[in-house]
């Protein structure tokens, strides 16, 4: 059985694992990736990546976000959000309402099968080396190193590190070995996502579009515009209110689609291209342990889902960013204790994204409400300078509080 020896262990190649690796190949740490699966593979998701996705691949290596920005028949960009609230009213909410021609989109749409095979793609260095369609058998954790039995086409390796880095989704192996859980039930969230095409009626600048439809609450109803005319699908709700409710996801997700009156024209004359596919959503309602002796969590993993939007891919990179610089400071003073991570890791994870999701729970929790939603959405409607407010709440958190005060709604109810 072949011996191993590096200084870090990716479990998986997604947007965390990749955003680790990107990082740890850039301070020149030698790391292990192991993947389960090969190449391009596919993953269940909105498939909508924000400025922050771009922020962290424009760190990793600028020339990457060119060629991303370059192909908008494969990257489409987006530039702005359509909500609809419950009674049926919609509101465009552009990211960049005071844009030039040189102003590049924010934010854009693609199939996590291109997205993530693009990522696979920019991992290689001299200091990565990568399994494919490896299984991890066992992960050990003994006082000052990480061992991990492996299989890879019929042999048996085993691995030893410094640290272990679980970038391995929402069924984290890595999370429940260490932290003896997969995921806080209370906090998950499941999602199903389709693929349709000739659906009708999408914006002319490709917004994603979010329905706040009443039986989904506080969950809602997507439509995120692809390239070549596709569109990604799907609806995301509380598994607590799955159980409560009794809801069968997928016959609610029709349902919509064949009967409500503002979805159902759009798909007159769509078509389902391949399954309806579901996936668990850890969102970020709580500041949960993302690092303890020898090991750091990232992504879904670490439950970093944004509880409001269900971002997770742009936290996904970011959180690798973080833990690719909490591992080069662990590695300069060679310490990997469960105090030291903390400190350099889950206080930082926190300190950058802690705002952000709290804020995000206290919207998700607001949207119980239809009555607050519809309200703000048809005074919006009649009020430019409080859609610009609220697109301003996009790309500045200050402001975005607001949103969670009293006073907020206050002042639109008296038009200040």
């Amino acid at each position: 059985m072949p011996n191993l020896h590096t200084t870090a262990i990716i479990i998986g190649a997604g947007p965390a694992g990749a955003g680790t690796s990107f990082f740890l190949s850039k301070y020149g740490i030698p790391h292990i990736v192991i993947e389960k699966e090969t190449f391009p593979r596919d993953k269940v998701c909105g498939d909508a990546c924000s400025g922050k996705t771009a922020l962290v691949i424009n760190r990793a290596n600028p020339e990457w976000l060119k060629e991303i920005l370059a192909e908008p028949q494969a990257f489409l960009p987006s530039w702005g959000i359509t909500f609809i609230a419950p009674n049926g009213r919609s509101l465009d909410i552009p990211f960049s309402p005071n844009r030039t021609a040189e102003t590049k989109a924010p934010g854009f749409t693609v199939p996590r099968l291109v997205l993530d095979n693009f990522l696979f793609g920019k991992m290689p260095s001299p200091h990565c080396t990568i399994f494919q369609n490896a299984t991890v058998e066992t992960i050990e954790n003994i006082p000052g190193k990480v061992t991990v039995a492996m299989s890879h086409e019929g042999i048996g390796y085993t691995i030893t590190a410094s640290v272990i880095v679980g970038a391995d989704g929402d069924k984290s192996q890595v999370r429940k070995t260490f932290l003896n859980e997969s995921t806080n039930p209370k906090t998950s969230a499941v999602g199903l996502r389709a693929y349709y095409s000739g659906i009708t009626g999408m914006h002319r600048e490709n917004f994603i579009e979010l329905h706040f439809l009443p039986e989904m609450l506080p969950g809602y109803l997507w439509i995120f515009p692809l390239p070549d005319g596709m569109a990604n699908v799907g609806v995301g709700i509380l598994s607590e209110r799955i159980r409560k409710k009794k809801i069968n996801l997928r016959e609610q997700m029709l349902h919509a689609i064949a009967t409500n009156p503002m979805i159902a024209p759009r798909f007159a004359n769509a078509r389902l291209a391949g399954k309806i596919q579901g996936c668990g959503l850890p969102l970020g309602t709580e500041q949960l342990p993302v690092s303890g002796d020898g090991f750091i969590l990232t992504g879904d993993a670490a439950c970093l889902i944004d509880p409001f939007s269900g971002e997770g891919i742009g936290n996904a990179l970011y959180s690798g960013m973080l833990a690719a610089a909490a591992i080069k400071e662990a590695a300069a003073r060679n310490n990997y204790s469960a105090a030291f991570l903390k400190s350099v890791y889950d206080d930082v994870v926190y300190k950058r994204l802690g705002e952000e999701l709290k804020l995000s729970t206290t919207l998700q929790r607001l949207c119980r409400f239809p009555w607050l939603f519809n309200f703000v959405v048809n005074k919006a409607a009649r009020s430019a300078s409080l859609r610009n407010t609220i697109s301003c709440m996009f790309t500045d958190m200050d402001l975005r509080e607001q949103l969670s005060k009293p006073s907020f709604y206050w002042k639109i109810l008296i038009n200040r």
